[in-house]
């Protein structure tokens, strides 16, 4: 339940300190300026976000539908832009009261406040709005993909609480001081919230294809920092700043907070005007009849009302048809019963192993046998949704169970709906030619890795460490390059390259063996014969990796895996700088790594041009582009260390790496063995 309740916890901690703190800010200005008859409008504004984010998640779970993700980042974008909008006006409306303090105060800042029961609303509102949707949203996937309720909710409802207590501390808070000084100070501090939203709503925007740029990144530090860890929350919640912003989410929180700030500030500064003069005592006049005023209800109870109606009508009228939500039997005897001709569009189907083994199953195209959906590991008894998009052709279904007989129902034909593509299934039949290329590739590089790690031994055994650090580089750049088969080295791999993260004595553990120890030998003054036996044990572990490799097991699945694998540990160690063992080398084995990725991709074009012909010229381009940026510290015999690149350059890589990997994510999912018999 933890580790469902964890994430949640961070997410209603974050919204509600997002949503919270301009609306406690908010509060406290009422209260400080003696308005506190307008407090039902702020709470009428968020009670109104409260009821929209609760009716979209009854909507979203009462339909099984979702907003597409472009619709929700245009849509979440918009608010936040209109919300930063709001706040800037709010922000020096503060400013303006702050300079014009005097005996006054109260008659000026009401005064102030009548711009109208409508701006406090709209603010709180769209304070609110925008993280309860996100929080609605959220909640609605880790629920689906928990597979129970309990866990996301109630961590979200912590988090929310705790979020609460802190925004309820800040309101406290600003009620003891000097009010001149709330206002300024508060005001510099929404300034540079809003700085954060607007940044938030830019990326929000791209995402959604309403602003170009969404790859252009400016900052990724993805890789040495954790987004989901506590501090990162807190910052991204109160802050908005991501450990990945692009250059137009920067240009437009340095450019808002410059100019803002600094328009703030001159108006904080400037001289405040004289005290004003006693005003004659006004005659009195006749009181005017009391205007027929609506009761106090009719507005919090209409804001309640509308977006739960409009909910239930969406969740009425947009419910999916039986023939949508049909409910379809998997097992060898039963596979496909229940399944009729769907309409076009998005359809969810429950899978209902009716078996006693657990089984795979695919909607397939009966033709082809192309995928458009599939659920892996259904057990009996149990029953599963799946979502998939239908659209004019034919489609069946084909049960695998485990250990047994796949079988293939009946096909149906859809008519109308326009064209979906499907993904062509995958056999290791299929992926035996390209195996057989890059074990080849492999194999090559063994012979060419035991020839230069016994030259790297003989250069200790002889005490010539100085050629020992160019040809351990050498050496090591050569085994980095066969990223893709470490997974079938078995212990030679720890063996050969490992680190001594975990090792109970680290750098001194005798466990500590192959190129990383010679390397922490070689930079930091061990002598030749300190470093003798860890440069034998190295020769000796290639030649028997060599001899070893072709009779051990070489998944054929793992090639499609590696293409994205290979990357993520370059993101996480290389351009990190923890595989760093004192040779600043991180940029070289990193560029060695991209070569054997490049090699990898090779060996797999063939089987990608047909499935996803876009996506080659796509990952080319980013290969060229990460390849630009490592050719830049490449030096001659030398490489920039990862810790002396400046900030721009190191972003730059990672950003380049970040995006690379985000294009080859989908070569797994696209060269999936699937089984058909």
């Amino acid at each position: 339940m933890w580790d469902d309740a964890f994430p949640s916890f961070l997410i209603g901690l974050r919204e509600g300190l997002e949503g919270g703190l301009i609306v406690s800010i908010l509060v406290a200005t009422l209260v400080r300026a003696g308005a506190k008859s307008r407090l039902p409008q702020v709470w009428t504004g968020v009670l109104g976000a409260i009821a929209v984010a609760m009716s979209f998640g009854a909507v979203l779970t009462f339909t099984a539908a979702s907003l597409s993700a472009t619709a929700q980042e245009a849509f979440g974008g918009t608010l936040s832009v209109i919300a930063v909008a709001f706040v800037t006006a709010m922000v020096f409306w503060m400013r303006r009261s702050a300079r014009h303090l005097s005996g006054e105060i109260k008659e000026k800042v009401t005064g102030a406040l009548a711009m109208g029961a409508g701006m406090l609303i709209l603010t709180s509102f769209l304070a609110v709005g925008r993280e309860g949707l996100e929080t609605a949203l959220f909640l609605w996937t880790t629920t689906r993909a928990a597979g129970e309720s309990a866990g996301p909710l109630t961590g979200a409802g912590i988090g929310l609480v705790l979020a609460a207590g802190l925004c309820w501390g800040l309101y406290r808070r600003v009620l003891k001081i000097n009010l001149t000084k709330f206002f300024t100070a508060t005001g510099a501090v929404l300034i540079v919230i809003a700085a954060g939203v607007l940044g938030y709503g830019l990326r929000d925007l791209q995402e959604g294809g309403v602003l170009p740029g969404k790859a252009a990144y400016a900052v990724d530090l993805g890789g040495s920092i954790d987004a989901g860890s506590w501090y990162s929350t807190l910052v991204q919640g109160v802050l908005n700043l991501t450990p990945t912003m692009t250059w137009l989410q920067v240009v437009g929180y340095a450019g808002y907070l410059a100019v803002v700030m600094t328009l703030f500030v001159r108006g904080v500064r400037a001289t405040a005007p004289a005290e004003p003069k006693p005003k004659p005592e006004p005659k009195p006049e006749p009181e005017p009849s009391a205007p027929r005023r609506r009761p106090a209800w009719v507005v919090p109870v209409a804001v309640v009302a509308v977006p739960a109606v409009v909910a239930g009508l969406v969740v009425a009228l947009g419910r999916p048809k039986p023939a949508g939500a049909q409910t379809v039997a998997v097992s060898e005897a039963d596979c496909g019963d229940g399944f009729t001709a769907p309409r076009p569009g998005r359809q969810t189907f429950k899978m209902h192993n009716t078996g006693s083994k657990t089984s795979e199953v695919y909607l397939i195209d009966p033709g082809t046998g192309a995928v458009y959906g599939e659920i892996e590991g259904l057990a009996p008894g149990t029953t599963r949704d799946l979502v998939a998009t239908v659209a004019g052709g034919s489609y069946a279904w084909r049960c695998v169970p485990t250990g047994g007989t796949a079988v293939t129902s009946k096909a149906v034909r859809v008519s109308g709906g326009g064209g979906v593509r499907a993904v062509v299934p995958v056999s290791e039949q299929d992926l035996a030619t390209p195996l057989k290329q890059y074990k080849q590739y492999v194999e090559a590089g063994l012979a060419t890795l035991v020839a230069q790690t016994g030259r790297l031994n003989d250069d200790i055994q002889g005490g010539h460490l100085d050629t020992a650090r160019t040809d351990w580089l050498t050496a090591h750049r050569t085994y980095s390059s066969l990223g893709a088969a470490y997974g079938t080295f078995e212990d030679f791999d720890k063996k050969v390259n490992g680190r001594p993260d975990g090792l109970a004595a680290g750098v001194a553990d005798k466990d500590f063996t192959g190129f990383h120890r010679i390397e922490y030998g070689l930079w930091h003054g061990q002598n030749a014969d300190q470093l003798k036996a860890p440069a034998q044990q190295l020769a000796a572990d290639t030649a028997g990796l060599r001899n070893a490799f072709p009779a051990q097991a070489f998944d054929p699945g793992d090639l499609p895996l590696r293409a994205h694998e290979i990357l993520e540990n370059t993101l996480q160690f290389e351009l990190t700088g923890q595989a760093d063992q004192g040779s600043g080398t991180e940029l070289a084995t990193a560029d060695a790594n991209l070569s054997g990725t490049r090699e990898l991709l090779t060996v797999l074009k063939p089987l990608l041009a047909g499935r996803a012909p876009r996506l080659l010229p796509t990952v080319d381009a980013d290969v060229a582009r990460l390849q630009k940026l490592l050719d830049a510290a490449h030096h001659g015999d030398s490489w920039t260390p990862v810790d002396r690149l400046d900030a721009t350059t190191r972003a730059r890589l990672d950003g380049a790496t970040g995006q690379l990997l985000e294009d080859l994510a989908p070569v797994p999912d696209l060269l999936e063995i699937r089984k058909s018999a």
